[in-house]
């Protein structure tokens, strides 16, 4: 695959066909907008011109504190055409966190909602602020002049930098290149088998890597278009979908459960063909959910640092609980401490190859440090341990973290959480390792009921345990929470189980 920009690949999908749709966004109103791909780059244009004039020159860091919206995506755009970049942090985020972003970037200019203003006004620090309507589909704020005349792009221009989820501590800032973007669209536009008549839904939050790399970016590879929702709705998520004639969407587990919470029925003129999710679901979960969707959800995985999602299953016969195989255009490798690969069926290290900067992350923002340790040999180490059978297929094993000592014994909290959130009372549960004076450390399991008015009992759940794992996999504490503490895409943030007090951000 020759290297392109992201701004690149924007231009030619405007001039493969203009007057293909490129955007349909259903306000909180119910209200919807189409642009085709030529209207839009008509406001990206104007979207443009106003950063230019608010001092935005390439290399410029723009800051985005928005919900989904046509304000991020013009603004997303326009800042890669003028080889400026953006820091999408969440929009809900408290003053600690954004102003831990902005600290670290300093933006030229930041947007933010109207509505909370106050907070973002508080952590921007006299920068200049743009306050804006999600829900405007007139992006009127940016006036009427448009940019003509664009700076020429390269390859390894900085175009974002993405903070990480934070779901072990404090965020690291990754930063991502017009190549990264480029190459995750066109690599995930193949796997996901999209063309022009297609159409992603788009529910999860745009500031994260998962709507900008698998969603949007691989739209604008293929000519494809997108109905952006803004925000998730579990109970909407059918309907929406049907309505906007999806016929690809992406999920995490986090949502699924809620849509299967909910109890969604089947809706008519549901046309999805394809949908990608992350992390394990039950087998009897992924039953319901492909009864609903009409599809086989397929599972991927992938990072901000990966780009895209270096292992996708296949459309044949997905297997809900794999990872899948390798991605076409990717380098994966399962390999043991000492950087030598795996045998089949033995556990190591998922590592990933690749170049820094035009297939993989560039780096961490200003800190080389981290940066080198993150490779060896030139391979990404990600952290996750997984195992590959005989055909290439991989499984998930948790992340190195997930790997107890219990008095000696390798104990996964990734197995301990799978046999707890198969008791049938059970919504979902987490597994993190407590220090214990005898033992060194043992699991601890924090479960959230089916049903909140008819809980099992702790009793019942040590002894469905004891049924099923050996002593030392055993949870020695079980308690039932009301929910997960999760990131804003529905990671759970496992050192918040660990120590409640730790909610906090580093600058």
């Amino acid at each position: 695959m020759t290297p392109s920009t992201f701004s690149d690949c924007w231009q030619a999908a405007v001039r493969r066909d203009p007057t293909a749709s490129f955007l349909v966004f259903e306000a909180p109103d119910g209200t919807t907008t189409t642009w085709s791909y030529g209207e839009f780059d008509a406001i990206v244009a104007r979207v443009a011109a106003y950063l230019q004039q608010h001092g935005v020159v390439a290399h410029s860091a723009v800051h985005l504190a928005l919900t989904n919206s046509p304000t991020f995506v013009a603004v997303w755009l326009a800042a890669t055409r003028l080889r400026a970049w953006i820091v999408p942090s969440d929009p809900m985020g408290t003053v600690a966190e954004l102003s831990g972003h902005l600290a670290r970037t300093s933006p030229v200019i930041g947007f933010c909602s109207a509505d909370r203003a106050q907070t973002y006004y508080e952590a921007a620090n006299n920068m200049p602020v743009v306050e804006v309507d999600e829900a405007d589909a007139t992006l009127a704020v940016f006036g009427t002049a448009a940019l003509t005349s664009w700076p020429v792009a390269e390859l390894r221009d900085r175009a974002a930098v993405m903070f990480t989820s934070g779901t072990t501590g404090a965020p690291k800032g990754v930063e991502i290149t017009q190549a990264n973007y480029a190459f995750a669209g066109a690599t995930m536009a193949a796997a996901a088998g999209l063309q022009p008549h297609h159409r992603q839904l788009v529910v999860l939050p745009v500031f994260h890597a998962n709507a900008q790399y698998y969603s949007i970016a691989s739209a604008v590879a293929a000519g494809a278009s997108v109905a952006l929702m803004h925000t998730f709705s579990a109970t909407r998520f059918l309907t929406q979908a049907a309505r906007h004639g999806a016929t690809h969407a992406s999920l995490f587990a986090a949502p699924i459960r809620m849509i299967l919470s909910r109890g969604a029925t089947p809706v008519t003129g549901l046309r999805l063909e394809h949908c990608w999710y992350a992390m394990n679901i039950s087998d009897d979960q992924y039953e319901v959910l492909s009864g609903l969707l009409g599809c086989r959800p397929r599972q991927l995985y992938g990072m901000t640092e990966t780009i895209p999602a270096v292992l996708t299953d296949r459309p044949q016969q997905p297997v809900p609980s794999s990872m899948g195989f390798v991605t076409d255009g990717c380098k994966v490798d399962v390999q043991r401490a000492d950087g030598t690969t795996t045998a089949a069926g033995e556990v190591g290290e998922v590592v990933v190859g690749g170049e820094r900067g035009i297939t993989l992350f560039a780096g961490y923002l200003d800190d080389p440090a981290t940066t080198a340790a993150s490779f060896r040999n030139d391979w990404l180490l990600t952290g996750d341990r997984a195992r590959r059978d005989e055909s290439g297929r991989f499984f998930f094993d948790g992340r190195r973290a997930d790997v107890l000592k219990v008095a000696g014994e390798n104990v996964s909290t990734v197995e301990v959480e799978q046999v707890l959130s198969a008791h049938p009372a059970v919504l979902e549960a987490a597994v993190v390792g407590m220090a214990d004076d005898i033992r060194d450390e043992v699991p601890v399991g924090f479960v959230v009921a089916a049903d909140k008015s008819h809980p099992p009992t702790v009793e019942e759940l040590h002894a469905w345990c004891a049924a099923r794992l050996t002593k030392a996999k055993r949870p020695r504490d079980i308690t039932l929470v009301e929910e997960l503490p999760r990131t804003s895409v529905g990671k759970i943030r496992k050192f918040l189980l660990r120590d409640p007090s730790a909610e906090r951000v580093s600058v």
